[in-house]
């Protein structure tokens, strides 16, 4: 019987990814654990090894391809023994079911399928305007709007139904499972039946609410032939999705505050040149080179364990109280930005966190990173710093509770008992969940860094 060989899921959040490349070809002998593929992923290039024995009957879809939805089908094995001609005509069927783009042109979904679930061709682009003013109502898919499940629809649909004022979670699917189509749309808003979903805001409140341009909007403002049309890769479609969610959904609450720097820079510099020195292919090399944000990674840590309430996440349900910092640190790379994470940085040294991370970072901007490595943490920090920018504020990572911008370090005039005198003084400004993380307990957390950055022995005991 032939093996479907499915894409799989790499992380918990992922829902597609793009086919790099296959490092078979049809005819070969593959055993359990062989590298068979290589899948990149919104931040990462993973690998992909086979899980059974066999013999690669069918490659269904082509290396370079883009947007493979999880679960689809990608290769067809043949068994031991088996034909692996019949076990590619064998395969057949599911691909037609399972391989990415097999929709309809204008009435390809933008939706996933769940998790688990394959995504479902539809037999048509759309119902006709007659069949789906008529069609009964379908629990299923009312329930999963109740819910606050997703809504499946097709870009048409959901194109016309934002012109025109439609709330889709109130709209019957006539469409195949369920789907959303055109005909759905302009049924609903020529009999105005849509109606919000629970917990939404009424019609005329969403009515009155500002609506993003369209793209072709954008582009009519500027002139012909003066610009050029660079898609977005998975990356930039991840950080843009993620941000919205973050900013429409976390009610944020900042707080600033200046740190003195003079004690934490001379310390930085006592540790780096006691630092024992190391054989390498260039000559003697220190063991570790201390930065400067490898001490805010430490002080961060310390300070979530000096202030356990505010190293939570909030979910509907509960708080979660994490038991150990898992900091996260924004890296820029090609196209975007990614947070690796130390783990349990309130128990490493100095040393460690700074080997760690310049391993991270190089492995970060050539995508070589695993999901478990970016993935999740209790906080994160953002520096921008090296690049002059004095104070800003950073956007939460969900389901993170905080998020520490961190400015330059520079010279400033301070008042010292009644005197002016010099200081080297870096702002940062913390970001909190206010559902999670209130005023009084941000400043709590923002005040325990400030006395680790201003007094930094403490972070070596």
């Amino acid at each position: 019987m032939p093996i479907n060989i499915t894409m799989p899921a790499l992380s918990p959040t992922m829902e597609e990814g793009n086919l790099a490349k296959w490092l078979v070809k049809e005819g070969d002998k593959v055993s359990p654990g062989d590298v068979i593929a290589e899948i990149e992923t919104d931040k990462a290039t993973m690998e992909v090894e086979a899980v059974d024995e066999g013999t690669v009957a069918k490659l269904v879809v082509p290396a370079g391809t883009e947007g493979v939805k999880v679960n689809a089908l990608i290769a067809v094995l043949a068994a031991e023994g088996e034909d692996a001609g019949a076990a590619a005509k064998g395969g057949d069927a599911p691909a037609k079911v399972d391989a990415p783009k097999a929709e309809a042109k204008d009435e390809a979904p933008t939706q996933e399928a769940p998790k688990g679930e394959a995504p479902k061709t539809e037999a048509k682009a759309e119902v006709p305007k007659a069949d789906a003013a008529a069609a009964p109502a379908k629990p299923a898919a009312n329930s999963a709007a109740a819910s606050g499940d997703r809504v499946f629809a097709s870009p048409l649909a959901r194109r016309i139904a934002k012109d025109a004022g439609v709330d889709l979670s109130g709209v019957t699917g006539s469409g195949p499972h369920g789907r959303i189509v055109k005909a759905d749309v302009e049924a609903a808003a020529k009999g105005g039946v849509a109606k919000p979903a629970a917990g939404q805001a009424p019609a005329g409140a969403a009515a009155s609410a500002p609506k993003a341009m369209s793209d072709d909007a954008v582009l009519k403002l500027f002139e012909q032939g003066s610009y050029e049309l660079v898609p977005h890769d998975n990356m930039r479609k991840t950080i843009a999705r993620r941000l919205v969610e973050a900013k429409s959904t976390i009610p944020h609450f900042y707080l600033t505050l200046d740190c003195e720097l003079d004690a934490l820079l001379a310390l930085r510099s006592q540790l780096n040149a006691a630092a024992p020195m190391k054989k390498t292919d260039k000559g003697e090399a220190p063991t570790y080179k201390l930065s400067v944000n490898d001490m805010v990674i430490k002080a961060m840590a310390m300070a979530l364990v000096a202030v356990p309430d505010a190293n939570a996440s909030w979910t509907e349900q509960a708080m979660v109280k994490h038991k150990h910092a898992d900091v996260g640190v924004a890296v820029s790379i090609p196209g975007g930005l990614i947070t690796p994470i130390i783990r349990k940085a309130e128990q490493k040294t100095l040393s460690a966190i700074s080997n760690e991370m310049k391993d991270l970072a190089n492995r970060a901007k050539n995508r070589k990173l695993k999901p478990e490595e970016y993935q999740g943490g209790t906080t994160s920090v953002s520096n921008l710093g090296m690049f002059g920018i004095k104070d800003f504020a950073a956007v939460i990572n969900p389901p993170q509770a905080t998020i520490l911008a961190v400015g330059a370090g520079e010279q400033r005039a301070v008042v010292k008992d009644g005197e002016v005198k010099v200081a080297t003084v870096m702002s940062v400004t913390l970001s909190t969940d206010h559902r999670a993380v209130d005023g009084a307990l941000g400043a709590e957390l923002l005040v325990a860094f400030k006395r680790y950055i201003e007094n930094p022995m403490g972070m070596l005991v």
